[in-house]
């Protein structure tokens, strides 16, 4: 079984993700192979919360060049969940 604290990476502080904190949706970037059931676990168990839907999206890498290499960034797994009216995550609260 996977371990909880994994499958989310690190939250989306970006101007769209905290205008749809006022819908009450929270936007992490997840493990690749993370599914929306684990999302969902993770969440409720990690910030003691109730989710009540669970979108995900990839987000796909840019191609970046130094000099005369060209590379590319890797593609994200994004996931914006969605919970009840009542509930809150606090690390989203003051930024």
């Amino acid at each position: 079984m996977r371990d909880l604290h994994d499958v989310l990476r690190r939250p989306v502080v970006t101007e769209k993700s905290m205008a749809l904190l006022s819908e009450n949706k929270y936007t992490f970037i997840v493990d690749p192979t993370a599914t929306k059931t684990d999302i969902k676990k993770a969440v409720e168990t990690i910030f003691k919360v109730k989710v009540l839907k669970v979108n995900t999206m990839w987000v796909k890498g840019k191609a970046k060049r130094v000099r005369r290499a060209v590379g590319k960034t890797p593609n994200l797994k994004k996931a914006i969940v969605t919970l009840r009216p009542e509930d809150k995550i606090e690390i989203f609260e003051g930024l």
